[in-house]
């Protein structure tokens, strides 16, 4: 009977690891449907977790710190490098020797290695989105430090661009210790209809709805997104982004891929 419960616990834990390391499905994820964890002054939204054809880890997970929460105690990430990105409220960010007041917008890319902490220095609720990667390949510390390793953009800071559909702002597009290229923009669309059309490229994409509703198409399903929700399109998978609706949208675009 004990030989059989063991088999039975490794068997669930064998499972589970599985579970963690499947590939993340092209879709859309939506703010109502991310499972919650609540603590006295914090949540956290779980979005997704899994692997895509560059990461042998990736997760998404939004926190919710409560004004005067107590921050957690510094911490440093091994072998994965962090996007952080404010949706709503005021932050106190520190990454290594760095520290920052951020706002609505603003983002921040942390390398490995780097120790960091979030405070919630606002008058309301601060809320941020967590992305987490690991390459399938070797982190590479020296790539990162010469695109210039630590990236803290406060939104105050970044232009806004017009086009003839909308405008956008352009955050960064350079190598990192996880990818070879990652570039994350925000575009607005001012009236409804389509960005571009649909099209494919290597890289993984992820959109990010800031404001406003959209509808994605993603190889041969739409799907519909509005503030708070995400979409993810695998490399090499049809794709195009409309704005759903007669009043603008906004969403912030992230790709990334490695070189084979």
């Amino acid at each position: 009977m004990k030989r059989m419960i063991l088999l039975c616990g490794l068997v669930l834990l064998c499972a589970k690891g599985m579970a963690q390391i499947s590939p993340v499905p092209s879709g859309v994820y939506h703010w109502a449907d991310a499972k919650i964890t609540k603590s006295a002054d914090r949540e956290s939204r779980k979005f997704l977790q899994g692997s895509t054809a560059e990461l042998a880890f990736f997760e998404i997970h939004a926190t919710t710190q409560q004004k005067g929460a107590a921050p957690k105690p510094a911490h440093t990430q091994t072998d994965i490098e962090e996007l952080i990105f404010i949706k709503e409220g005021k932050a106190k960010i520190t990454v290594g020797n760095q520290t920052q007041t951020l706002g609505k917008g603003s983002l921040v890319l942390i390398p490995p290695l780097q120790s960091q902490s979030i405070a919630n220095v606002g008058d309301g609720p601060l809320t941020y989105y967590a992305l987490e990667f690991r390459s399938k390949q070797p982190m590479n510390l020296d790539r990162s430090a010469k695109a210039g390793g630590t990236a803290i953009l406060n939104a105050d800071s970044l232009v806004y661009k017009p086009s003839t559909l909308g405008g956008g702002i352009k955050y960064m597009q350079r190598p990192s210790a996880m990818f070879d290229y990652l570039e994350l923009h925000i575009t607005e669309l001012k009236a409804k209809g389509p960005s571009h059309t649909p099209h494919t490229h290597v890289d993984t994409e992820l959109t990010l709805v800031l404001e406003g509703n959209t509808e994605m198409i993603i190889g041969d399903k739409k799907y519909q997104g509005t503030a708070g929700d995400i979409y993810l399109m695998n490399s090499n998978e049809l794709h195009g982004i409309s704005n759903a609706a007669d009043a603008p949208c906004k969403y912030l675009a992230i790709r990334w891929r490695n070189n084979q």
